[in-house]
């Protein structure tokens, strides 16, 4: 499951474009400031004719040459900030533009052991190519926060759906700070997936990694890897993804074919991924009671015990959205 040598050129590629794209933005930006406040450039241009005067003394001994730079530097500094804000601009808006601050746009970061190592957004990246996550990318675009609407819920359909919201947005909100996992349950085109996807995009763009599955999709994949002998390494990279990732969705539990295989794997990944103190979101049309019957007690033990449960009931919204668009 390591990448290929494509994938990785790809991935290297797209920081390449990113950078490329991220300096033409701040020259522009530059040029447009350049023409609001013609002063602002001219107090750029003294720089370095300050720096090389002041090089030129500390060569012929004048030891104050150094501070008295810095002094003059953090002046202009000053007055190019007041300059900005007076012709409206942000006081960052000639800061050098990154997409990810972290690793600045290079996809690699340094370690705890004074080490590169791959940036969060460089996971991201992998865990895309490597499970065809696209789906993901259509699915935030289409459900997000910006698209939320009550008009489909109403008396307890619609308060037990605003409480499902203000837990979502807790969730992404207080992500980092608090180690949380959500179980969204009840009937068929309420919401469940809906916010699962509302809670991946906005952790996606805070630099989060999040994998994605329908329930038949993970456990398949699964299968394929425990039965077939020539997949071990692959198996065990795909159990690190699931275990290590920020954020792991499984969508439309229930779906899949439920047997002994499943329900083993099933409380292996959420016991893991608890240790590791990793966040799942669970969405599914069955009720506590289907879930009990289904999955083995401890399954059922854990995600009662280590979820907030939050049940959606109502119309299906997808129907009442293709009644109202005839």
């Amino acid at each position: 499951m390591a990448l290929s040598n494509s994938q990785y050129e790809t991935i290297i590629k797209k920081y390449e474009q990113t950078r490329d794209y991220n300096r033409h933005l701040l020259e522009t930006r530059r040029k447009q400031v350049y023409a609001a406040v013609p002063a602002y450039q001219e107090l750029e241009d003294s720089v370095s004719g300050l720096a090389a005067a002041a090089a030129k003394l500390v060569l012929e001994g004048d030891t104050a040459a150094h501070d008295k730079l810095k002094t003059q530097l953090a002046e202009i500094a000053e007055q190019r900030a007041k300059l900005l804000a007076n012709a409206g601009f942000a006081a960052d808006y000639l800061e050098p533009v990154y997409t990810c601050r972290d690793c600045q746009d290079t996809g690699y970061v340094t370690g705890a052991d004074g080490l590169p190592e791959k940036c969060h957004c460089f996971r991201q990246q992998e865990i895309s190519l490597r499970y065809a996550q696209s789906n993901i990318q259509d699915m935030i675009r289409r459900d997000n926060f910006s698209t939320l609407s009550y008009k489909y819920y109403q008396g307890d359909d619609l308060q037990r759906f605003k409480a499902a919201v203000e837990l979502a947005k807790d969730f992404t909100e207080n992500f980092n700070e608090s180690y949380r996992n959500l179980f969204f349950y009840g009937t068929v085109g309420t919401g469940k997936s809906f916010l699962s996807g509302c809670i991946a995009g906005e952790l996606l763009q805070a630099g989060c990694s999040v994998i994605y599955f329908s329930a038949a999709g993970l456990f398949d994949q699964l299968a394929r890897y425990t039965f077939d002998t020539k997949a071990k390494e692959a198996l065990q990279e795909f159990y690190e993804d699931l275990y290590r990732c920020d954020l792991l969705i499984i969508d439309d539990l229930g779906t899949e074919v439920t047997n002994s295989f499943v329900a083993s794997q099933l409380f292996s990944c959420l016991n893991e991924r608890d240790l590791r103190r990793k966040s799942t979101i669970i969405s599914t049309n069955l009720s506590l009671e289907e879930l009990r019957d289904r999955y083995s007690d401890r399954v059922f033990s854990r995600i009662t015990s280590n979820f907030s449960l939050c049940k959606l009931t109502g119309p299906d919204v997808r129907i009442s959205k293709k009644l109202q668009a005839k």
